[in-house]
C-alpha cells in the first residue's frame, strides 16, 4: 500500500520539526538539558516560539521526539519472518548496527549520561521510547523462532540482550569512551556476522543457520 504524498503544509511542518530537533540536540549537548530553554531552541532553529510550542509544549516532549527519531528506522520494518534464524538475525543485527552508527545516537546517549544525576527521567524516556521497542521486536522474533523449532531459547530476555550486546559493545559503546573510535562498514558487517554465528552456535536447534527444513533432524524436544 503506497503512502499518501504529504501536502505543502505538511512538508513545511516536517522541515521545521527537523530544524527544532536538530537545534535542541545541539543545545542540550552544549549547555545541558536544564540550562536550555525552549525560547533558545526556537531562536537557534529559526522558527517562531509559537511554532515550537505548537509542536513541542515542553522540553520533555521535545526530548521524547529526539529519542523516538534517533531510534526510528527509515521504513519501520517489522521483524523478519521465522524460519531461518541466521538470515533473520543477520537482518536484525544490521538494522541495529545502522541505528547505533548514527551520529545522533551518540549525541543522545551523551545527553542522557551527562544529565542522569539531575534528570533520571531522561534515561527512562531513552529506554522506554528508544531501546525497549527495538528490544521487544527482537524478543518477539526469537519467540517466533523458538515456536518454529529453529532455536531453543529458555530465557528470551537474556538471549536478546546477549545478541544486541555482542554488536553494541564493539560498534557503539567505545565511541563514548575512546577518542577517534570508528568502525567502518566492512568491520561492522563482520561484527554482526560473528554475533549471528555465536548466537546460533549457542541456541540453534540443529546448529548454525538452522531453518525449519532441519526440524525433522532436530533432537527430541529441541524446539520445546
Amino acid at each position: 500500500m503506497s503512502r499518501a504524498v504529504p501536502t505543502y503544509h505538511q512538508r513545511v511542518a516536517r522541515e521545521k520539526r527537523a530544524l527544532i530537533v536538530s537545534a535542541a540536540t545541539a543545545l542540550f549537548l552544549e549547555q545541558g538539558y536544564d540550562r536550555t530553554s525552549l525560547a533558545r531552541i526556537a531562536e537557534r532553529s529559526g522558527v517562531s516560539r509559537a511554532t515550537l510550542f505548537k509542536q513541542f509544549p515542553s522540553k520533555a516532549a521535545l526530548f521524547d521526539a529526539i529519542v523516538s527519531e534517533s531510534w526510528s528506522t527509515a521504513d519501520e520494518q517489522d521483524p523478519p519472518p521465522a524460519g531461518d534464524v541466521a538470515l533473520g538475525l543477520g537482518l536484525i543485527g544490521r538494522r541495529y548496527a545502522e541505528l547505533l552508527g548514527r551520529a545522533q545516537m551518540t549525541d543522545l546517549f551523551r545527553i542522557v549520561i551527562a544529565e542522569l544525576p539531575r534528570f533520571p527521567e531522561l534515561a527512562d524516556a531513552q529506554f522506554a521510547r528508544g531501546k525497549m521497542p527495538y528490544f521487544e521486536s527482537l524478543r518477539r522474533y526469537l519467540l517466533a523462532e523458538h515456536a518454529a523449532g529453529t532455536v531453543h531459547v529458555e530465557d528470551v530476555d537474556l538471549a536478546a540482550t546477549q545478541f544486541l550486546g555482542m554488536i553494541s559493545n564493539y560498534v557503539f559503546w567505545p565511541t563514548l569512551l575512546v577518542p577517534g573510535w570508528e568502525v567502518g562498514a566492512e568491520r561492522t558487517a563482520q561484527v554482526v556476522d560473528e554475533a549471528v554465528r555465536t548466537f546460533t552456535a549457542r541456541y540453534a536447534a540443529t546448529g548454525p543457520g538452522a531453518s525449519t527444513n532441519d526440524r525433522g533432524r532436530a533432537s527430541p524436544g529441541a524446539g520445546g
